[in-house]
């Protein structure tokens, strides 16, 4: 596969990483809005500024878009599908099916095959979700994440006027994992789930109770959630807070039995060191399927449910069945 990053951040160079691993894949290049002669990639791989990439699109099997949910991919993965076979990690999970509905007109009009919200959650988790759902139809659902940092609520509070930087951390609620592990099938709300915890960096002058309030009132991200904002220094945030540890669960617990007799709790589990290099990674694979998709004739937008489990993996589908089956 040749592969191609537009924007490279954090998810951008886990992506980078992640083609090292992986000999099936070769990194054409890199595409940025930034100065493109100021950005050195860790593996040499040329950078270009996002106005090339016209001009070499046609030797990109498929371009891996890290862009930020809230306002960078919106715009950006409708545009990109118009060029290229992409890949995103739009992770807003109430704006997926408006995103899902611009990025496949965009794709079905231009020919390509478009993957959105990849990564573990939406991605991984969603699959445990549905795997679940169907395994155990009377039952519920649960998702937990953290203890962890979030890249796309830290992006969204950096793009708040006089935030300079910021990390967001989402912590799981103990009493609430204790009660779902129990079998008994809890009604838990947004709130009683988790809580969130906000560190910033306010720019010089700003107005700190203004950004607390943008914070915490914000739709999608916070206004559901307890949030603690503590307001820090630079050398704080970077002698504190440099890591991008994250992780979760996704449990499904439900009844079986004429009488229902029998109780059962699927978890699934993942603790990371590094969010956007395992992001990284299952973006990579998602790109593999979605260049498999396109050398087929298929065309239009994907989520991780219109992905064979084969088409993710290098291995023939006979090493598949002698090793992994």
């Amino acid at each position: 596969m040749k592969l191609a990053i537009y924007g490279y951040g954090n998810i951008g160079r886990g992506v980078e990483c992640a083609v090292a691993q992986n000999p099936d894949a070769e990194l054409t290049g890199v595409f940025t809005r930034r100065d493109s002669a100021q950005v050195h990639t860790q593996s040499g791989a040329p950078v270009f500024a996002a106005s090339e990439l016209d001009a070499h699109a046609g030797e990109i099997d498929v371009l891996i878009v890290c862009g930020g949910s809230a306002t960078d991919l919106p715009e950006m993965t409708p545009a990109l599908a118009r060029k290229c076979n992409v890949v995103d990690s739009f992770d807003t999970h109430a704006r997926i099916p408006e995103h899902f509905a611009n990025v496949d007109a965009a794709a079905r009009e231009s020919g390509h095959v478009a993957l959105i919200s990849g990564g573990w959650d939406p991605g991984m988790f969603s699959l445990a979700r549905l795997y679940g759902s169907v395994i155990l139809p009377e039952g519920k659902d649960y998702t937990f994440w953290g203890r962890g940092v979030s890249q796309g609520h830290s992006d969204a509070v950096r793009r708040i006027p006089g935030v300079a930087d910021a990390r967001q951390y989402t912590i799981p609620l103990s009493e609430a994992l204790d009660a779902v592990r129990s079998g008994s099938m809890p009604e838990l709300t947004t709130r009683q789930k988790h809580r969130r915890e906000v560190y910033v960096v306010a720019e010089d002058g700003a107005d700190k109770a203004a950004i607390e309030r943008a914070i915490v009132t914000m739709p999608n991200y916070f206004d559901e959630y307890d949030t603690t904002v503590t307001f820090i220094t630079a050398e704080e945030m970077k002698r504190d807070h440099a890591e991008l540890p994250h992780g979760g669960f996704v449990f499904r617990t439900g009844r079986t039995g004429r009488n229902r007799e029998h109780s059962h709790t699927i978890e699934y589990r993942l603790s990371l060191d590094s969010n956007p290099e395992f992001t990284a990674g299952v973006l990579l694979a998602l790109a593999r399927a979605v260049d498999r998709m396109a050398k087929r004739g298929d065309r239009g937008c994907k989520t991780v449910f219109d992905v064979a489990p084969a088409d993710l993996s290098p291995l023939s589908g006979e090493e598949l069945r002698a090793h992994m089956l």
